[in-house]
C-alpha cells in the first residue's frame, strides 16, 4: 500500500492550526508561548515547531480537529460595555462579543478588537488567515471611525493626527524617544460645536485605544467613538447591538483587500 504522504507532510504549528480555524498564527504563536499546546503528549514550548496533520495536537487539553471546518462570518454592531477578548482578565463578568451571536456551532474569534467603552463593527469568525490580515497593520486594512470629542479641533491638530503622534512604546517600530509614532490615514471634520467636534478618522493601524490615546496627547477628550466601517464593509442597516452574517462577495472583498485574493 503507497504511503499516505499528505499526512505525514511537516508544517508550521501555526499554519496548519491557522487553517483549521483554531485562531490567528500571532494568536497560536502566543498560546504556544504561553504552554497551551501540546503535541503528542508534550509541552511546546518553543518555534518553530513542525507537525504533520498524523500528529495529536491539544489546545488546554482537547484534542485540535485539525482538518478546515466550514468558515462563518459575523459582522457585528458591538455596544458599549461589551469586551472582544475570549474571556474578561477583570473578573467583572462583562458581557464578551461572542455572547452576542447566539448559539454557534463553531470557536469564533474576534478579528481584531474594540476597547470596551467603543461601539461599532468587528467581525467574528474562524478564519484565522482572514483574522490575522484584518487584525495586523502591515496589510494596511482601513477602518473608519466616527469620533466625538471635547473641545475644538484646530487646523494644526488635524495635521498633527496626519503626520502622527507619538505615544508610550508599543510592539511596533519605535523612535529614538522609545516611543511609537501614531497617525491617521485621514481624518476630517464633520461638525465643529463650541464645546465639541465631530470627527471622521481613518486608520490603517489598531493599537491599544489608539485613537483615543491620540486625541489625549492634543488635549481632547473622547465622548463617544463608534467603528462603522471595516475595509468596504459598512454598518449601514445593522443597529448597535444587532448582528448579520457576511455574505461570499463581502468575504471576498475583504480577502481581496487584505491580499489574501487577487
Amino acid at each position: 500500500m503507497a504511503e499516505d504522504k499528505s499526512s505525514s507532510r511537516k508544517v508550521r504549528i501555526q499554519k496548519l492550526l491557522s487553517a483549521a480555524g483554531i485562531a490567528s498564527r500571532r494568536k497560536i504563536e502566543q498560546m504556544v508561548r504561553e504552554g497551551r499546546i501540546t503535541v503528542n503528549g508534550k509541552v511546546v514550548k518553543k518555534l518553530p515547531c513542525l507537525v504533520s496533520e498524523s500528529d495529536e495536537i491539544r489546545l488546554d487539553g482537547q484534542v485540535v480537529r485539525k482538518k478546515p471546518e466550514k468558515k462563518v462570518y459575523i459582522l457585528l454592531n458591538k455596544p458599549r460595555g461589551v469586551i472582544c477578548t475570549q474571556r474578561d482578565e477583570t473578573g467583572a463578568g462583562r458581557p464578551r462579543a461572542i455572547d452576542l451571536v447566539g448559539a454557534i456551532d463553531k470557536r469564533l474569534y474576534c478579528a481584531g478588537r474594540l476597547d470596551a467603552d467603543s461601539t461599532g463593527l468587528i467581525i467574528l469568525t474562524n478564519d484565522g488567515e482572514l483574522t490575522e490580515r484584518l487584525t495586523h497593520p502591515r496589510y494596511g486594512l482601513v477602518k473608519t471611525y466616527i469620533v466625538r470629542v471635547e473641545g475644538r479641533i484646530t487646523t494644526e491638530q488635524l495635521l498633527s493626527l496626519r503626520k502622527g503622534i507619538f505615544l508610550a512604546r508599543g510592539k511596533a517600530k519605535v523612535s529614538r524617544t522609545g516611543a511609537v509614532r501614531a497617525k491617521a490615514s485621514a481624518v476630517k471634520i464633520l461638525h465643529a460645536g463650541n464645546k465639541e467636534t465631530l470627527l471622521e478618522v481613518r486608520m490603517a493601524e489598531g493599537r491599544n485605544r489608539e485613537i483615543r490615546r491620540m486625541l489625549a496627547r492634543l488635549g481632547h477628550k473622547v465622548v463617544r467613538l463608534h467603528r462603522c466601517a471595516i475595509g468596504s464593509i459598512t454598518d449601514r442597516g445593522i443597529k448597535i447591538g444587532n448582528y448579520r452574517f457576511l455574505n461570499e462577495r463581502e468575504v471576498s472583498r475583504l480577502r481581496k483587500e487584505t491580499g489574501l485574493e487577487d
